[in-house]
Parts: structure tokens; sequence; C-alpha cells
């Protein structure tokens, strides 16, 4: 089900993405929500392709272990 929720834009912010939205042919809301969305996705989640690296060197997995390691036995110096 959707949700309603209100959103304060200063006049420049809404002229903006007003004139995004307009020449996207999409509503301001169906602007917004793809936007944030697409947002969330890049910032927070790890890409499939860069997992599978990740995973696949070992290098870096031991190096990965060890500091684990090192922070579970509270090995090393905290820095501000």
């Amino acid at each position: 089900m959707s949700k309603v929720i209100t959103l304060r834009l200063s006049e420049e912010e809404y002229r903006e993405i007003s004139a995004v939205a307009m020449i996207e042919h999409r509503p301001i809301s169906n602007f917004i929500t793809t936007t944030v969305l697409r947002e969330i996705e890049e910032s927070y989640f790890i890409d499939p392709i860069e997992t599978a690296q990740i995973k696949s060197d070992k290098k870096l997995l031991e190096k990965l272990k060890a500091g684990h390691n090192d922070a579970k036995g509270m090995k090393g110096q905290f820095v501000d």
C-alpha cells in the first residue's frame, strides 16, 4: 500500500527537482522516489560482481581475517 509523506523543499530545490522531472516527463513524486532508491542502492548495497571479486581474492581474505582476529583480540591501537 502506498504511503503519503510531506516533504519540505526550498523554492530553489523545488524548481530544480521540478525542472528535471519535467525534462524526463515524470511526476515529481516519481522522480524523487526513483532518485532516492537509486542512491540507496548505490550507497548501501554491494554489487554482486564486487562481492565475487572480494571472495576470489585470497590475499585480501587472509588480511581481512587477520584484521578481524586482531580486533577481537583487542590488538593494535584505535586512531582518532
